[in-house]
Parts: C-alpha cells; structure tokens; sequence
C-alpha cells in the first residue's frame, strides 16, 4: 500500500510508522476517540516518544499538559495518576494525545518537556500544584495557583470536598494592602 493510501486511510498511519521504527515494535499502546489518535507510552518512554513526535513527526505545538488521578476507577486503568501531552501538527492540522501512567501515590514524578517545548513551563507547574506530581528536570517547579503555604493538592480524589480548614490558616490580604 502506497504512503498516500495509508494516509487517506489512517491520517496518523505515517506518524505511527515513525513511532514504531524509531522506539520499536510493541512500546506504544494505541487508542481512538473520535478522530484523535492516544498513544499510551510507559514513563520511561515520555521524553522518547515526545522528541520523536516533534523531530521526525512534525508535531510543532504542544497546547495542553493536563492529569487525572484514578483513585477508585473501577475500570481497565492500573494506574494511579495519569497525565495527558496534546500534541498539534500544524503543518497537516494532525492532533495527537500522549498519555503516561504513575503509580507512585507518595512521590509520583515525571521527566519534564520543558526542554523540548518552552511552554510545557506552567503546564507542568499547574498539574504539579493541583496534583502533586514533581517534573524532574523543570526550570523552576512551585506553586502556581495555591498559595506556597499550602499543602495539599486539591485535584487528587482523596482530598475531601470541603477541603481540611485551610483557608482560615492563611493571613488575610486587604485590597488596599496588595
């Protein structure tokens, strides 16, 4: 089959081509949702598969770092935390999810894509202050929408809805103070 016919057939057959040479065969898990391709790679495979989709793929824009926690999902996921890379092709107009899986629930960390994409820089730092998970390698890993004194991370399933008291601990900042 020519490169044309896998391509009208799958949009994504020439990227999951590339994919497959460069990692090798059996690495990737694939998933579609809609027209979205998700590749599911292992933790230690991240910062591979990411260079790869931007060197050889063509994939320029990174839009979205997002995470999920898995406490109590009953379904087929065996991991704790995941967290999800929207990757863009802006030359084809090809969008790519890349998902990888945590199970650390103390300590959950990943390598940071900060130096692959410069914008990963607040992504990652807001899923780290709403989620706790560390970007090994990021340039500058703090709080971005929490205050530094707090010590929690609000998106994770066990932290209670109504939250521990924590927003009678902080001082009160006046307008005419700030």
């Amino acid at each position: 089959m020519s490169t044309e016919n896998a391509q009208a057939i799958d949009p994504h057959a020439n990227t999951l081509a590339t994919l497959e040479r460069v990692l090798g065969d059996g690495v990737l898990a694939l998933s579609h949702n809609r027209d979205n391709l998700r590749v599911h790679v292992p933790p230690t495979r991240l910062l591979d598969t990411l260079l790869t989709l931007k060197d050889e793929c063509g994939f320029n824009l990174l839009s979205e770092v997002g995470g999920a926690d898995y406490l109590g999902y009953t379904g087929e996921i065996r991991f704790r935390f995941e967290v999800h890379y929207v990757l863009r092709n802006l030359d084809t107009g090809e969008w790519l999810v890349v998902k990888t899986g945590i199970d650390d629930a103390e300590s959950p960390s990943l390598p940071s894509v900060t130096p692959i994409w410069k914008g990963a820089d607040w992504m990652e730092r807001e899923v780290f202050d709403m989620y706790g998970i560390k970007f090994v390698g990021h340039p500058d890993l703090r709080r971005i929408l929490m205050p530094e004194e707090f010590t929690a991370y609000p998106l994770r399933k066990d932290y209670p809805l109504r939250g521990r008291g924590e927003r009678h601990n902080f001082p009160r900042i006046l307008r005419s103070d700030s």
